[in-house]
C-alpha cells in the first residue's frame, strides 16, 4: 500500500484486533487471567509494537476498550475506561522512548505498562473495588500486584516479541 493514511488504519486495526482476540482467547481458555489484580494478559506483550510504529497508539486503546468490553458484564465497567487510559499513556511514552535503549534494548519504555497500569488500575481497585477510606499502603500494594504481572509480560513476552521483530527486520519490512 502506497498511502500512509491507509497503511496507518490498516496497522491500527490489525494491532487492535489482536489484542483483544489475544484477551478473549486467554480468558476463555484461563478464566480470570486477564482481569483479576495480579494479571498477566499475553496481549499486553503487543505494548512492544509501540516501539515500531505510532499506529500502534490506537490500535492497542481500541484493542483495550474491546477487550475489556467483557469486563462490564463482569461488573467491571471501569476498566473499559481506566485500563484503556493505562495503555494509551503506556503506548504513547513507549513511542516517544522508542529510541532510548541500554545496549539495544529499550528498558525503560518496557516499564511503562508496570507503571503506567500500576498507578492508573492500582488507583482503580483501591478506589473502586476496597472498601473503606484510601489508604496509601493498599494503594502501593494494589498497584504493585498490577505492575508485577505487567511487568512479567512485558520482559518475559514483550523481550522475546521485541528481539524476534528487530532479529528478522520485521520492523522495516512490516512498518516502513
Amino acid at each position: 500500500m502506497k498511502n500512509k493514511k491507509t497503511m496507518a488504519i490498516v496497522q491500527t486495526a490489525i494491532i487492535a484486533a489482536m489484542y483483544a482476540a489475544l484477551t478473549y482467547m486467554q480468558n476463555f481458555l484461563l478464566p480470570g487471567t486477564t482481569s483479576a489484580a495480579v494479571q498477566f494478559r499475553v496481549s499486553e506483550a503487543l505494548n512492544v509494537l509501540a516501539l515500531f510504529t505510532p499506529a500502534a497508539i490506537p490500535g492497542l486503546t481500541l484493542g483495550c476498550v474491546l477487550s475489556n468490553l467483557y469486563n462490564i458484564g463482569s461488573g467491571l465497567p471501569l476498566d473499559m475506561i481506566f485500563g484503556s487510559f493505562a495503555t494509551l499513556g503506556c503506548s504513547i511514552c513507549m513511542y516517544y522512548l522508542r529510541n532510548l535503549k541500554i545496549k539495544n534494548y529499550p528498558a525503560l519504555a518496557m516499564l511503562m505498562p508496570a507503571i503506567w497500569n500500576g498507578v492508573i488500575v492500582g488507583w482503580e481497585i483501591e478506589h473502586f473495588f476496597v472498601e473503606g477510606d484510601f489508604i496509601f499502603w493498599d494503594f502501593l500494594f494494589q498497584g504493585g500486584c498490577v505492575a508485577l504481572g505487567e511487568l512479567g509480560v512485558m520482559l518475559i513476552l514483550g523481550t522475546a516479541l521485541y528481539f524476534t521483530i528487530v532479529k528478522r527486520k520485521l520492523d522495516k519490512k512490516i512498518f516502513a
